[in-house]
């Protein structure tokens, strides 16, 4: 292989292992709104006052300092929300520690990448595996400055990773941020005060088996009537017994709906979460529980039928269609998507394609679908592509984590597999060895429909390439068995067949693509030429007459 790196084995993409659902709580009256806003400030508030006390124990979190949180989160609320409580703030420091190591992982890629650069003579040029010199000398002293800067971030971030120390903003740092940029965000100071606070609610709690409906502390039955149990400080606001609040509203899950109403009906856990969203002035429901988990088909049943090969770009997925033995089927499909606005139309768009793809698979008749395994975090450094800067935004544009898990729920709905595909060389081997073969006058391949052949093919099992002719490539392409390269089939081995052995058809020559006769009208209405006789020596039928020369005759 040269220097190529090794390939990472395909393999079966888990399913999802929890479901979220979400209903709007439409005719709220006043007073349940009043009553919301006050347990979510409430909540709030000892919320805030949990993570603190969590990021500061550090390394020494145990189960003891954890039990006397709770304790005294109960002793202001209810032992339910206490467990709430103390759990999301688990999490959520949990996930700022797998941030804290992803940006010292980043800083170290920056620093030894600025290393490398600064070592080389000025004008050094780079190579495909690694970026020459800089240029000029300024640019060569600017960037020892920033070699400097960034060696004192990774000092201080490995210092807070040996220490336990995380930094966590509830609300989100962006909004936090937003507050000194309200012109450029089109917000006032109360508009943006009121998204603040309503961030920082919590209105939460997790499910419990085995109680009424899944659920004590918001319960739902399957009505749809809501009731919450109120903390103690807030219990004068209850209006109905044992301390709850009963909304006026209902809810009615239009998806997934009869899901759900098995799951309370059997009283099994479901967690439940309100919130507001500011901009529209809605309250909604959010209703999640997990499922167990389901053991992946094997590789080889999602390949017995095919595979679609998908290519992810910056504006659309490049999809082909391949049957098992890694022959194109079809026609080359796009789906393309707009990135651009803001984050739900670009969620919108993103679920329109996939559907679109899904229903496309779904209709052929394939069991899977083959993604490369994209991750694009140590690509994206600014060190790494330099002057790059719109390289830089088109992958930092393509949503690799939201892909696949879209992509991955969405396909498990309709029973199809995700095969996920080492992203080495696809898009060079594709464009090298099947477009230019497959480009016809009627088809125009681009290098983002070959990568999608080369991905499907990875996928299936079968090599991208064969170091083979393109002439043989397209005899391949087609399904054909290519001829013997000398005069006898034994002297340079076997054919080059791509069907297996034992499959109908193997050794049959290509179908004609439509039903016209020979010399007839193509589709498009203009007409061919037919095949006209070959004017080779070799293949043209001999005339001479051979006569014995008396003069070579010997007695």
């Amino acid at each position: 292989m040269g220097g190529l790196r090794k390939l990472a084995v395909p393999f079966v993409v888990p399913g999802p292992c929890g479901v979220a659902i979400r209903d709007r709580l439409k005719r709220l009256t006043s007073q349940d709104e009043m009553v919301l806003r006050a347990v979510g400030e409430h909540q709030g508030r000892l919320s805030s006052r949990d993570l603190k006390e969590r990021c500061a124990d550090g390394h020494d979190h145990s189960a003891q300092t954890w039990a006397a949180r709770k304790r005294e989160l109960t002793a202001r609320s209810s032992s339910r929300i206490a467990g709430a409580i103390t759990k999301a703030t688990h999490d959520q420091w949990a996930l700022a520690r797998r941030c804290q190591a992803a940006h010292i992982q980043n800083l170290a890629a920056g620093i030894k990448t600025l290393r490398h650069r600064l070592s080389l003579p000025i004008g050094t040029p780079g190579t495909k595996r690694a970026a020459g010199g800089y240029r000029s000398k300024g640019e060569w002293f600017r960037k020892s400055r920033r070699l400097a800067a960034l060696e004192a971030r990774h000092v201080a971030a490995v210092a807070d990773w040996q220490a336990g120390r995380v930094r966590v903003v509830r609300g989100g740092k962006r909004l936090l941020n937003t507050r000194y940029h309200l012109t450029q965000a089109q917000l006032t100071e109360d508009q943006w005060r009121q998204r603040w606070k309503a961030e920082r609610w919590f209105i939460a709690a997790d499910g419990e088996s085995g109680k009424r409906f899944g659920n004590e502390t918001i319960r739902v039955t399957p009505d749809g009537e809501v009731s919450i149990k109120l903390p103690a400080p807030l219990a004068h606001l209850a209006n109905a017994r044992h301390g709850r609040y009963v909304l006026t509203s209902t809810v009615a899950f239009a998806h997934r709906g009869a899901e759900w109403a098995d799951r309370i009906e059997a009283n099994r856990a479901v967690a439940y979460r309100i919130h507001l969203d500011v901009g529209r002035g809605r309250w909604y429901l959010t209703a999640s529980w997990q499922r167990p988990a389901v053991k992946t088909i094997p590789l080889e049943t999602a390949r017995a039928r095919g595979m679609i090969g998908v290519d992810t770009n910056a504006d659309h997925f490049a999809a082909y269609r391949l049957d098992r033995h890694g022959n194109p089927v079809d026609e080359p499909h796009r789906f393309p998507y707009d990135l651009s606005g803001s984050a739900g139309h670009r969620d919108a768009q993103l679920r329109h394609a996939l559907t679109r793809l899904i229903n496309w698979a779904v209709r052929v008749g394939v069991a899977a679908i083959g993604i490369e395994d994209l991750d694009f975090a140590p690509e994206k450094t600014r060190e790494k592509h330099g002057r790059r800067k719109r390289f830089r935004r088109l992958i930092s544009g393509i949503p690799t984590g939201k892909l696949k898990a879209r992509l991955v729920s969405m396909a498990a709905e309709r029973g199809l597999a995700i095969v996920a595909v080492d992203p080495a060389y696809t898009s060079q081997w594709g464009a090298q060895h099947w477009q230019k073969p497959l480009t016809t006058p009627h088809r125009k391949m681009s290098r983002h429909d070959a990568a999608g052949i080369a991905i499907g093919r990875r996928a299936l099992g079968h090599p991208i390439r064969d170091g083979v002719s393109p002439a043989r490539t397209q005899l391949r392409a087609w399904g054909r068995t290519a001829p013997p390269p000398h005069d006898r089939s034994d002297r340079a081995g076997h054919r080059t067949a791509q069907a297996e052995p034992g499959h109908r058809g193997r050794e049959g020559t290509r179908p004609p693509t439509t039903d016209r006769p020979p010399g007839g009208p193509s589709p498009s209405g203009t007409r061919t030429r037919e095949p006209s006789a070959s004017n080779t020596v070799r293949d043209a039928p001999s005339t001479q007459q051979w006569v014995q020369d008396s003069l070579m005759r010997t007695g």
